[in-house]
């Protein structure tokens, strides 16, 4: 029998702008899927709800305090070596301004527009959701 895949849990935002752009981030260097960018987030730990892990990773990423809303969407993306499940919550920025933490660059994009830009692959069904359905 063979083993079992590695299943992972992660948490994005869906972080809106007043003016309706959007906030992804680029991955690191030193990061497997190195320079890609993406909607911010992170791991869930274990014993961790979905909620504070988003909260925990988007001040840590990004020096912001979020009001974490309602969950957007659920996505799978097979990986070679794992199975990554995310679940895709609204956000909004509460407290502090985004920069760069543990990432490599943070950018503010009209919905429109990111299709554009090197998004990880299990990331893209947000952007073709995007493209088409308006900003929640």
């Amino acid at each position: 029998m063979s083993e079992p895949r590695r299943r992972t849990l992660v948490v994005a935002g869906l972080i809106i702008g007043d003016d309706q752009r959007i906030l992804i981030t680029q991955r690191r260097a030193d990061q497997a899927l190195p320079l890609h960018w993406e909607f911010p987030g992170g791991k869930v730990e274990p014993g961790e709800a979905p909620v504070a892990a988003l909260a925990r990773e988007l001040r840590e990423e990004l020096g912001v305090t979020v009001e974490v809303g309602k969950i957007w969407d659920v996505l799978f993306h097979a990986y070679p070596a794992f199975d990554l499940v995310m679940l895709v919550y609204v956000c909004r920025i509460v407290g502090g301004t985004p920069r760069a933490v543990e990432v490599a660059d943070v950018a503010w994009v009209a919905a429109h527009d990111l299709a554009r830009w090197d998004i990880l692959p299990a990331d893209r069904p947000l952007v073709e959701r995007l493209a088409v359905e308006r900003v929640p």
